[in-house]
């Protein structure tokens, strides 16, 4: 029969790593059958019960305070190790890392390596976000390893980053590389290109996403500039890709990344979208891996779509192979609404497939998602895709490839709106055909350009040289009526997603490229080991002796915080 003992230790505090490493030097003294070194959180609580480590004398633990639990072969034996407790937690100190004095606060950190333009941040998640500010305040870019931080404090730390140009990746981001250091969980991996090749950037909504990337990319032979993270969450809605879009307009500024990598787990559908807009404008290839989001192509202009993390390290590697970028020329950035009048309705559907990552809001009805439905077929709302050969438009009337009355009108009416920006139509011959389109819509559409020279029909001409009513006819009357003529629909949706993809929203300033441009100096607040790494690495860091503000006490701390504001 074992003896479990319990020691509490009122608001002490220790982070996860020396906790862990107390817990097993314990379970290495004589005697000593099973330890528990934990914050009593209730979590925490049931671990200890389902390892029959829970006794009633851990009853009146709080979250803030600090459970030592042994269980060991007789009294004496438990006895000792909770005796021996002080001398571990001592020893753990005096050997972690060489730093004589330990600045209590961020303010004194700062003042003791002025050069620190970073904070790490792994204290408890109800704490981090006090922290987390305090840095901002400071002028400092965080790593917020921290999880278990509210959404809401998420979103308010991020806005402010983007106020004063400063970033906050995390909570809950594990893994960085900034000139080739790591941050947090972090591989080594190689930063010079060979000669011919360009480095790779990363951004990562995903820590062991970007850790696989970045391997692989290693193992290929190539190299990675930085690997920015952003936390879980920073693509769900609530967030709207804050940190990602600060990363990736970085990484486009950054002259020593070549191509750059989009990953992160499912996200949000509209911030996807604005993420795609914006990755859309970079004078580089973007690789793009939202996992579980369907891709619109395998490639849209600059972006290249893959659908694992080993198949996005070994397209961004064969792309930095290649000298210079790959953005080539763009049309103009267009204002307004697409509307597309289309007699086929697969190429509607297929319209709808691609433009749906790129366009928002989007509506159709052929609509892939319930969100994009239309209410209304006989009005257009947003960029609209209408498959004009739907039941809705056919009872009682021709097929639009036979009869284009319906599609005239319709090109009246959208011409009409002040909203629409571009109208894109399909046009099919072949077969059973109408006999020559052109010779109704040429006209139509000719007129549309005499009353709003600014708006532009683009036409996506389906056919061969064979047909009847044959192929070079009807482009010739369509390029002499001021279409935009296309024989791809591939072709016409790349360049329609260039045109009008959702424009990024103003961010504030953007983030100096100076704190890509030397190694980083932090501030550490939370995990040792992230400091020792960081020394490791040969970057400057400091060890801040962090504690619970009044203990853990919420409501003093409350109104120590409030006092020290006047």
């Amino acid at each position: 029969m074992t003896i479990v003992l319990t020691e509490i230790r009122k608001g002490a505090y220790y982070d996860s790593v020396v906790l862990m490493q107390l817990q097993r030097a314990l379970l290495g003294l004589p005697g000593v059958v099973d330890a528990g070194v934990v914050m009593a959180t209730p979590a925490n609580k049931a671990l200890l019960a389902q390892s029959a480590l829970l006794t009633e004398s851990a009853g009146p633990a709080l979250p803030d305070d600090l459970l030592i639990v042994v269980s060991a072969a007789d009294q004496a034996s438990a006895m000792s190790a909770l005796a021996q407790v002080d001398a571990l937690l001592t020893r753990r100190r005096s050997n972690a890392m060489d730093q004589d004095f330990r600045p209590r606060s961020l303010e004194s950190a700062a003042a003791q390596l002025p050069a620190a333009r970073w904070t790490l941040v792994s204290v408890p998640g109800r704490f981090a976000a006090g922290v987390a500010r305090q840095a901002l305040d400071l002028g400092q870019h965080v790593f917020l390893y921290s999880d278990n931080v509210s959404l809401a404090d998420e979103v308010a730390l991020k806005q402010t980053a983007r106020e004063r140009g400063l970033l906050v990746m995390g909570p809950d981001c594990g893994t960085a590389i900034v000139h080739g250091v790591g941050l947090g969980f972090a591989n080594r991996v190689r930063r010079e290109a060979a000669a011919g090749q360009g480095a790779i950037g990363i951004v990562a909504a995903s820590g062991t996403g970007l850790q696989a990337v970045a391997s692989r990319i290693h193992s290929l032979g190539g190299a990675v500039s930085h690997a920015l993270g952003t936390g879980g969450r920073d693509l769900k809605a609530e967030v709207g890709a804050g940190t990602a879009g600060q990363a990736l307009d970085l990484l486009a500024r950054d002259p020593e990344t070549r191509v750059i990598v989009l990953v992160s787990k499912p996200p949000a559908p509209v911030v996807a979208t604005r993420l795609l807009a914006q990755a859309l404008t970079c004078d580089k290839p973007v690789v793009v891996n939202f996992i579980g989001h369907p891709p619109p192509a395998r490639v849209l202009g600059n972006l290249h779509f893959v659908a694992t993390l080993d198949e996005a390290a070994e397209v961004a590697q064969r792309l930095a192979t290649l000298p210079g970028t790959e953005a080539g020329d763009r049309p103009p950035r267009r204002a307004g609404f697409l509307r597309g009048l289309f007699s086929g309705g697969t190429l509607a559907y297929e319209s709808v497939l691609v433009l749906q990552a790129l366009l928002y809001p989007l509506h159709s009805n052929s609509a892939i998602t319930a969100e994009q439905h239309l209410v209304d077929p006989l009005k257009s709302q947003g960029h609209t895709i209408l498959d004009l050969g739907g039941d809705e438009f056919t009872v009682g009337r021709l097929h639009p490839m036979m009869d284009n009355d319906l599609r005239l009108r319709r090109l009246k009416q959208e011409a009409a709106d002040p909203e629409t920006g571009l109208i894109l139509l399909d046009v099919v011959l072949g077969e059973g055909a109408h006999a020559d389109p052109a010779g109704e819509l040429a006209p139509a559409i000719a007129e549309v350009r005499r009353a709003r020279p600014e708006l532009e029909v683009w036409v996506v001409l389906v056919g061969t040289d064979l047909d009847p009513q044959g192929l070079a006819q009807q482009r010739a009357q369509f390029d002499q009526a001021g279409a935009v003529v296309f024989e791809r629909l591939t072709e016409a949706l790349h360049a329609i997603a260039l045109a009008l993809a959702v424009s990024p929203p103003d961010s504030g300033p953007p983030v100096a490229l100076e704190v890509l441009q030397t190694p980083p100096a932090a501030l550490n607040v939370g995990v040792e080991a992230f400091c020792e790494s960081l020394r490791a690495q040969g970057a400057a860091a400091i060890q801040v002796d962090w504690r619970p503000p009044a203990a853990g006490n919420e409501k003093l701390a409350g109104i120590l915080a409030r006092m020290k504001k006047k």
